[in-house]
């Protein structure tokens, strides 16, 4: 690959860098609970009924690794918010690759 599309390449991610809406680490987990109450539908012996959806966002941040409950309604959100974290964290990989090439262009040019 030549230097002005590198260049190009660069410029682009650097674009779309530019459009990532918010973003945060981590997975989102979907889980159902027995509790303990005596005769409640998810101790039924033929047919439970768990309770649930509960939704757990986990992720480490600076060394800290942190579990927060998500609200059904605002699972929708996180989800793009994890999106757009991967999509980050491969652009920024991508960027580098690009970088690291366009080094080696251009020491062989010289």
């Amino acid at each position: 690959m030549n230097t002005t599309a590198l260049d190009e390449r660069i410029r682009g991610i650097k674009q779309e860098l530019a459009g990532l809406g918010p973003m945060r680490p981590g997975s989102l987990s979907e889980q159902y609970n027995v509790c303990g109450t005596p005769g409640c539908r998810c101790k039924d012996p033929k047919k439970p009924e768990k309770h649930g959806p509960y939704y757990h966002l986990n992720y480490t941040w600076r060394g800290k690794a942190r579990t927060e409950f998500v609200k059904a309604d605002a699972v929708a959100g996180v989800r793009e918010q994890l999106e757009n974290y991967k999509r980050f964290r491969a652009l920024c990989a991508e960027w580098v690759d690009a970088s690291l090439e366009l080094a080696r262009v251009q020491r062989a040019a010289h």
